[in-house]
């Protein structure tokens, strides 16, 4: 049986590398052997960002909630066990909207909590 050589898919390999490594910085960019672990590596921190977002943003959106409580007189700990108990289930990112463009209304539920405590 005749030999295969890999040269074709080796070619396709390192050009589909050196397509992922465009706008990297030096040898990164354009030679295979240096742009292999730094597409791997960014693969890899793109994936960690993925998960990392959503904590950030609950973070955020924490922080809002209880800065809007806060100027209503409530901790946000305090107005979000008042929102259970008066069986109120928004979710925090509306939450944290209202307290932002609507801060009439979140005064309203923030008020809605404390009757409930």
């Amino acid at each position: 049986m005749a030999r295969i050589k890999g040269a074709v898919n080796a070619k396709k390999k390192h050009k589909k590398i050196l397509k992922l490594a465009k706008g990297f910085y030096g040898q990164k960019s354009l030679v295979f052997r240096a742009a292999n672990p730094a597409v791997m590596r960014s693969l890899r921190s793109a994936y960690v960002g993925r998960k990392l977002r959503k904590r950030d943003f609950r973070k955020l959106w924490i922080a809002r909630i209880n800065a809007g409580a806060r100027i209503n007189g409530l901790s946000y700990s305090k107005f979000m066990n008042g929102l259970k108990k008066a069986n109120i289930d928004i979710n925090r990112k509306v939450l944290s909207e209202m307290a932002i463009n609507h801060p009439e209304d979140f005064a309203n539920l923030v008020t809605l909590a404390k009757g409930q405590l």
